[in-house]
């Protein structure tokens, strides 16, 4: 699904574009509870069996959008209820940030094998005869079927018939889910076993009823900008290519000063300084100290492996992510700002929402929740005139390469050869968090001594992530350029090394 543009992605950037209009046009904000009206009008429905439901479900994804929690199995009060609560710079969303909009869900049938109409009633029968468990039968016409109590779903079946006559079912969210962390509620609906989740947000952007969401900070930082707070953005390294051939760097910095941001800072920044930090840290402690050192840039794969891997919690880069070193720089030169993290991923909304960061970094927003502040703004890119000293050229190369998955080993390779030239580093990348699990069984079986891991939660790095817009392959691509057009490669010749010292240290 990802890439390919649908209702549902309507859905989420209708919403966002709607609070973050609420927000900016400020006033009377009981207004918010007409936004399900404005975006379901009328009296049919389009998408689901009756208007009064899609409306619901608006309304439900609304009061994420607001920061607000969803508050399932208890009695909906109206939006506008705890509109003046959400509406302070001061809030913090209460955990989970991922949520499953119960009456939206389609409770949708869990993993299961099917022999379909396709059937041929063949008389060699493979299907059969692989089957350890001898759940497949044959009817009167000779047809095969499953016995689904007998199933055990290990797809030998399906990957032996001729004529593809087997099709193997399973919940779009749970087959995205690294964690196994989705189940089915007393009623077949989806249900997040929170102590598994790690909130990559997989599992948003692959429901295909718009059933989940996460909470936004949009109304947040708007706020906090009409009230002359001084907000600074912090914006990740994917972020090149999510808004259009037309957003060039210089003309996104002009844009986001039109929507309130004092100023833009790149967070490959911070990428560098975390890049030259995890090389000293492999080659302080493989193998001497530690086995291996995973690095710590994607919280979601930090997370998955203090929870599933707890001996390996301390073989996790302690170096500060980039995110956070970027927001400490800002705030050092600038004491009263607020900054906000804009990035591809959900999981950095609960990593900056963690008490040790708070104090750096006080919003985090996804591009595609920039977006909608952009369209609420009536932002063209076409239209922008962009001034040169606008181009963002702090970064190195390497640093920017953190967006693509195997960026941060390469840069932190790339730094280890500068620093010491004879050391071989063995390097692995899991691509998603199930090949993430595989790569630390790997570990915990000792065939990972000296390596360097790194791990990313979402498929093909941080352009994948949940929060964004273009298709990954195309990011991907925007991404290479980018990199190639910094003005320097390696994050070892980074002019704010002088200042990691300053960074690394804890705020009293």
């Amino acid at each position: 699904m990802r890439g390919v543009h649908s209702v549902v992605d309507e859905i989420r950037r209708n919403v966002f574009t709607e609070v973050a209009r609420l927000a900016y046009e400020g006033g009377d904000l009981n207004r918010v509870d007409m936004i399900p009206y404005k975006l379901v009008p009328g009296e049919i429905a389009h998408y689901r069996h009756d208007v009064f439901l899609e409306r619901a479900v608006v309304a439900a994804r609304v009061r994420l959008a607001l920061g607000m929690d969803l508050a399932p199995g208890k009695p909906r009060s109206a939006l506008s209820d705890q509109i003046q609560e959400a509406a302070t710079d001061q809030k913090y969303f209460e955990e989970p940030l991922v949520n499953i909009i119960p009456f939206a869900c389609n409770a949708c049938p869990p993993k299961q094998i099917r022999i379909t109409d396709s059937c041929q009633g063949c008389i060699s029968h493979p299907c059969m005869n692989v089957c350890p468990k001898d759940a497949i039968y044959l009817d009167k016409d000779k047809h095969c079927h499953i016995d689904q109590d007998k199933c055990i779903k290990c797809g030998k079946c399906f990957s032996q018939c001729p004529y593809h006559a087997i099709s193997k079912i399973e919940r779009p969210c749970a087959a995205a889910c690294g964690m196994d962390a989705i189940g089915s509620d007393e009623l077949g609906r989806a249900k997040i076993d929170y102590d598994k989740c790690v909130s990559c947000g997989m599992c948003l952007v692959n429901c295909p009823f718009a059933a989940i969401a996460d909470k936004s900070q949009i109304l947040q930082v708007i706020t906090a900008m009409q009230r002359n707070e001084e907000v600074i953005a912090c914006v990740a390294p994917a972020f090149v290519g999510q808004f259009g051939k037309e957003a060039t760097p210089a003309k996104l910095k002009a844009a986001m000063r039109r929507l309130g941001f004092a100023d833009v800072v790149e967070v490959a920044i911070g990428a560098d300084l975390c890049t030259v930090e995890e090389a000293k840290d492999f080659l302080e402690e493989v193998p001497e100290k530690q086995p291996f050192m995973g690095t710590s840039c994607c919280p979601a794969w930090s997370v998955m492996a203090k929870k599933l891997f707890p001996e390996f919690k301390d073989y996790i880069s302690m170096a500060l992510t980039p995110m956070v070193i970027t927001a400490r720089m800002v705030k050092k030169d600038h004491p009263n700002a607020r900054i906000c993290f804009i990035g591809p991923c959900a999981a950095k909304k609960l990593e900056a929402n963690r008490r040790s960061v708070r104090s750096d970094v006080d919003f985090v927003l996804t591009f595609e929740e920039l977006q909608g502040m952009f369209d609420a703004k009536e932002v063209d890119f076409t239209k922008i005139e962009a001034d040169p000293a606008d181009n963002m050229d702090e970064g190195t190369g390497m640093g920017r390469g953190f967006a693509v998955g195997g960026g941060v080993a390469a840069a932190v390779v790339e730094a280890i050869r500068h620093i010491d030239p004879d050391r071989e580093v063995l390097i692995e990348y899991g691509d998603g968090l199930r090949e993430c699990r595989k790569m630390l069984q790997m570990a915990r079986a000792g065939k990972r001594n000296g390596y360097l891991l790194e791990g990313m939660a979402c498929p093909g790095g941080c352009v994948a992530g949940a929060g964004t817009i273009q298709p990954v392959k195309q990011s991907a691509v925007s991404v290479e350029q980018f990199k190639k057009a910094a003005p320097e490669l390696s994050c070892t010749t980074s002019p704010y090394l002088n200042r990691l010292e300053e960074v690394e240290k804890k705020y009293q």
